[in-house]
């Protein structure tokens, strides 16, 4: 009998807000380093945005490049992603019902595990200040186990730690191939959360989209009944 009993999550923009921890790390690392005048505060914090491209761009490229746009002297590029590495955790925010959505699946007996892509331990440290460690029994970062999404030994590797077959777990994520095409193709269901800022726009007949993380378990709930009633037909 096929049922849900895991259930796995993206990091960046589907547990933590990054574009919003993000802004408030700027906002501070530009007042801390004094980096531009405050009349050019915010041209600053979008440039970054834009050249950041949603986390694909490390940010040794994207300081070197804001040096040299906005003619920062006094600090360099290593000064600041130092600063970056080491600062960025401290403003990590979560999505509306993220904490309330985990603590309602754990106590829903539901086994939690975390697949990133990105830099170790940079995000292991970023999921640990979002204070939900506890109740997770996989932590994955891609640059610590050599894979990434959407290779499907790194969810068969989530799968193996949690002890269950994947397609007993679902997959919550907010980018299309990395996270909803990969699940899917490594044997997981997949949930697309569009919390963040929209990256695919799915078929009019694409089923298992949210808008809102407090929909997490209601959505996994009811496809969990529906399983079970289909396993009994």
């Amino acid at each position: 009998m096929m049922t849900i009993k895991a259930v796995l999550f993206d990091l960046d923009q589907t547990l933590l807000d990054r574009t919003t921890s993000l802004k408030k790390f700027l906002n501070w690392q530009i007042n801390f380093y004094q980096l531009v005048d405050s009349d050019l505060k915010n041209d600053f914090i979008q440039r970054f945005l834009v050249l950041d491209a949603n986390g694909s761009v490390w940010k040794d490229r994207v300081y070197a490049q804001l040096i040299e746009e906005f003619q920062i002297m006094h600090h360099s590029t290593e000064i600041l992603l130092q600063s970056y590495i080491q600062d960025f955790n401290k403003f990590c925010t979560p999505f509306d019902g993220v904490k309330t959505t985990i603590e309602a699946l754990y106590e829903n007996g539901y086994k939690l595990g975390l697949i990133s892509n990105g830099k170790s331990p940079f995000q292991e440290h970023n999921f640990y200040a979002l204070g939900l460690k506890q109740y997770f029994s996989s932590i994955i970062v891609s640059e610590a186990v050599g894979l990434r999404k959407p290779d499907p030994r790194i969810f068969h590797l989530a799968c193996e730690q949690l002890k269950i077959y994947p397609q007993d777990a679902i997959f919550v994520g907010d980018n299309w191939e990395a996270d909803i095409q990969g699940a899917r193709s490594s044997g997981l269901q997949a949930l697309y959360f569009q919390g963040g800022e929209l990256q695919h726009q799915p078929q009019a007949t694409e089923k298992n989209i949210i808008n809102n993380f407090s929909d997490v378990l209601k959505v996994i709930q009811t496809l969990r009944s529906q399983q079970l009633e289909s396993d009994e037909d």
